[in-house]
């Protein structure tokens, strides 16, 4: 009988206890998990901002000289400034850049504060786009009748 009850106690001490690990096998991923790209920022084309004519480009009217985001260049003699900034030309010639002194108007309160803010002595140009016409103004006209 006391054989019975140890061949019993060994049965339940084999089943409560959790049997011997001979060798774990772990097992990998055989390829990486391909995550997903929410970084697709910065993939968009240039919007091709700047100059479209050159100085001494011959240039008709209507035709466009600089496209720009904010003022790097100014109208100047005929030249025309179009709504998004950009500058085109209002009569037939030739293309000329000046730098220019920049005289705010006394009506413009941010623009007088930003040139008395300027150290004493100091100046604030602006570049200029002009086109000097082809014809010349005011000339007569030869008449080809005699």
């Amino acid at each position: 009988m006391a054989s019975a009850v140890l061949a019993l106690r060994t049965r339940i001490a084999a089943l409560l206890s959790p049997p011997q690990a001979a060798a774990l096998a772990v097992r990998y991923a055989s390829k990486k998990t391909g995550g997903s790209s929410k970084n697709l920022g910065g993939k968009s084309p240039g919007r091709r901002f700047g100059l479209k004519k050159m100085e001494g480009h011959y240039v008709h009217a209507g035709n466009i000289l600089a496209t720009q985001r904010h003022f790097r260049w100014h109208p100047g003699a005929h030249v025309g400034l179009g709504k998004r900034k950009y500058l085109y030309a209002l009569e037939e010639g030739v293309v000329r850049f000046t730098k220019e002194v920049y005289v705010p108007n006394p009506s413009n309160s941010e623009a007088v504060d930003l040139v008395t803010r300027l150290p004493k002595g100091a100046v604030l140009y602006k570049t200029f786009v002009h086109v000097v016409p082809a014809k010349p103004e005011g000339t007569f006209k030869l008449v080809a009748m005699l």
